[in-house]
């Protein structure tokens, strides 16, 4: 199924407005810090939420809110996660109220989502204040704006579009996410919000973003912690005019492509502005017995660390990736396994058959000092492969997260 990226973001699809302002919930008065996504008509919506047991506020609500499978809102906030405070849920619905009573919905159609730091009290006034002005502001161009006050310790706006036709008609899938540290499989302290004008199905719509979140940003670690105010909400508001997809053929197809395509190059966009991070690291794992051993060998290898300062290094200590595989819990025959490291500098092997082989220490260098390199390991055990997305380890981290609250 074809599809193309597009210049455009959360408002690419038709009919979808958005905004971003600075409300005063953080210090910085240059730094917006509230953002808003609207849709002109109730849309069919879907989420994936953390799986970590301590879950904020933001995501109870959401997930009860949008349990009926629609929605016509976001509001987010930055600077103040809305986690492990008495009043957090009251607050969180608050939001959702504050938003949908000038917009004209109800406040169950609002997907209310918060990031930053955990345990302190969100003052909700300066929310209150700044919405009826923000919502003058929603407009086409506004999802650059709303992209930037979504940011937490992220050096970078993450916004993304794509295009595809279903049926003849013209549909497009637009983004914009947040994350950069407490980010690991089984989502992350991320946040994607995602908007299409696809005519779906929203039990389809769930699935087909289900399907996408398994292989994209469950397939992500910054660095080891799973954060508590996860989410990756869709909005499919029907306006492409497409004929509707109740089913699994080609539309569903065609869509389900394109919106996996869009959640991995947001994976890498995260992963590549990871905190304190110089490098994006993939680990693709083939030839494995199946899908899911392949998923825990590449996640293993992505998520240690001794691999990732490696990397940060430009250090090709293979051995360090066997170790990681060997203590995976996956399914491998390690004396079959091959280990190679490339990037746009070029390719080497270093590993065959579960032992090391001479290479030049000169040429790999050169490798893996590029800002994307890939760790290519082959199991020769069966057909299925999976790819994990990560970064180096820095001494920038420890100074982000040093002082992260203070």
């Amino acid at each position: 199924m074809e599809y193309k990226f597009i210049d455009g973001s959360v408002t690419a699809p038709i009919g979808f407005m958005a905004a971003g302002v600075h409300c005063g919930i953080r210090k910085n008065k240059d730094k917006k810090d509230l953002a808003l996504i609207y849709s002109e008509k109730p849309c069919a919506a879907a989420a994936v939420y953390t799986q970590n047991l301590v879950k904020g506020a933001p995501v109870v609500v959401t997930k009860y809110n949008i349990n009926h499978g629609r929605a016509q809102a976001v509001i987010c906030n930055s600077g103040n996660a809305n986690t492990c405070n008495a009043d957090g849920i009251e607050k969180a619905k608050e939001m959702c109220k504050i938003v949908a009573d000038p917009l004209g919905i109800i406040p169950e159609d609002v997907i209310v989502a918060s990031t930053g730091v955990i345990g302190q009290p969100l003052d909700i006034e300066p929310i209150r204040k700044a919405v009826p002005d923000m919502i003058k502001c929603l407009s086409a161009q506004g999802a650059s704006d709303a992209a930037e006050a979504i940011m937490t310790t992220d050096t970078v706006k993450k916004e993304l579009a794509v295009e595809f036709t279903i049926s003849g008609k013209t549909c497009r899938i637009g983004a914009i996410a947040k994350g950069s540290g407490m980010i690991h499989p089984n989502m992350a302290t991320m946040l994607c919000f995602i908007t299409t004008d696809t005519d779906i199905h929203p039990e389809l719509l769930d699935r087909a973003l289900h399907d996408a979140v398994n292989v994209s940003f469950n397939m992500l670690s910054v660095d080891g912690d799973t954060s508590t105010n996860d989410m990756v909400s869709i909005m499919a508001s029907g306006t492409a005019q497409n004929k509707k997809i109740n089913d699994f053929g080609d539309g569903y197809i065609a869509f389900s492509t394109a919106l996996t395509a869009l959640c991995t190059e947001m994976v890498k966009m995260m992963a590549k502005d990871g905190e304190g991070a110089t490098k994006l690291v993939m680990c693709k794992v083939s030839g494995a017995t199946t899908e899911e051993t392949a998923r825990k060998a590449a996640k293993a290898v992505i998520c240690s660390n001794l691999v990732k300062t490696a990397m940060f290094g430009s250090d090709a200590n293979w051995g360090r990736i066997l170790c990681a595989l060997g203590y995976s819990q996956a399914n491998i025959t390690i004396n079959k396994v091959d280990v190679a490291l490339s990037s746009s500098a070029g390719e080497i092997k270093v590993c065959k058959d579960g032992a090391g082989i001479e290479f030049s220490e000169e040429q790999a260098k050169k490798i893996l000092l590029e800002d994307e390199i890939l760790i290519d390991v082959t199991l020769h055990d069966g057909p299925y492969s999976a790819t994990a997305y990560g970064c180096d380890l820095t001494y920038d981290y420890v100074k982000i997260n040093g002082d992260y609250r203070t």
